[in-house]
């Protein structure tokens, strides 16, 4: 039950991004370039999606467990040290320079264009090499 609920909210998830056009690498950038052709409309789509999950976790953490889990999984690390630097600047870098971030990269895939796998493949390798050369 577990696999087929997370399928499905994966496929809402991806539907979703390519609905708002997060997984348009253009749209994307045209939201980075603040002091260009700037894209507002990304915006929208961040505070749209904030108002609907924000309200939401305040019932949900009320609950004792998830429905479909033992427990709840939240964040108990708050410390801001270098990995998480490194990894946040990477992140931007990546994101500024081609427009995708993992979801919808991961997304992006179904379009079955190469730039897009090359930039998964891409990912793929800096993950594994992050946890290599840094491990948990």
């Amino acid at each position: 039950m577990f696999q087929i609920i997370a399928l499905i909210a994966g496929t809402l998830f991806g539907l979703g991004l390519a609905v708002s056009g997060m997984s348009d690498t253009q749209k994307v950038i045209g939201f980075l370039d603040i002091f260009g052709h700037w894209d507002a409309s990304l915006m929208f789509v961040m505070a749209v999606g904030i108002a609907a999950t924000a309200p939401a976790f305040h019932f949900i953490l009320r609950r004792s467990k998830p429905l479909i889990a033992d427990k709840f999984y939240l964040p108990c690390n708050t410390a801001i040290d270098k990995k998480l630097l490194l990894g946040s600047a990477l992140f931007g870098i990546g994101w500024g320079l081609y427009g995708y971030c993992p979801g919808p990269a991961i997304a992006s895939l179904s379009y079955l264009n190469i730039d897009s796998a090359a930039f998964v493949a891409s990912m793929l390798a800096g993950m594994f090499v992050a946890n290599k050369a840094f491990p948990a």
